[in-house]
């Protein structure tokens, strides 16, 4: 498996990534995708194998302290001096669920995120995977303000 980061000619597998992991109410249009590449590249960790995109971390920099719905979908709102990622979503396609994908890229995008001396990493989930994140040791702060595609979600921060 390799792990790079992205480029605007990565559109269209990230796209298609995010609509194999996410509902239509959750998922990043590809509008939204291509914004994101255009404003912030770096903050994207994806995963290949044999030359498929097979899963991905993206997010955003700021020195907001929460992941607010509207970062979403503005990528104006993104700081590249920012102190902390917001992760926007952690995918694997379905396929290749279960093999580690996901651990390997945020483990990438966590190490990352420390030799740029970031402050924290923050991200929303659904309960099924707070467990998941507490392996990373990012520590549940219970219930977001967050309600993107009509979800509840657990708010998780880890610092670093």
């Amino acid at each position: 498996m390799e792990i790079r980061k992205a480029t605007i000619k990565d559109l269209e597998k990230i796209s298609a990534v995010e609509a194999a992991c996410f509902n239509e109410a959750e998922a990043a249009s590809a509008k939204s995708i291509k914004a994101r590449l255009e404003m912030f590249p770096d903050c994207f960790w994806l995963a290949f194998e044999d030359k498929k995109l097979i899963g991905f971390v993206d997010g955003m920099k700021t020195n907001e302290s929460d992941l607010l719905d509207e970062m979403y979908e503005d990528a104006l709102l993104h700081s590249p001096q920012g102190a902390r990622l917001m992760i926007f979503g952690v995918c694997t396609l379905p396929s290749f669920q279960g093999k580690g994908i996901a651990t390997s890229v945020l483990n990438a995008c966590i190490s990352d995120c420390r030799e740029q001396g970031l402050l924290e990493i923050v991200l929303t989930c659904k309960d099924a995977l707070v467990g998941f994140y507490k392996r990373f040791d990012f520590v549940d702060e219970g219930i977001s303000d967050s309600y993107h595609g009509g979800v509840i979600w657990h708010q998780m921060r880890l610092k670093l």
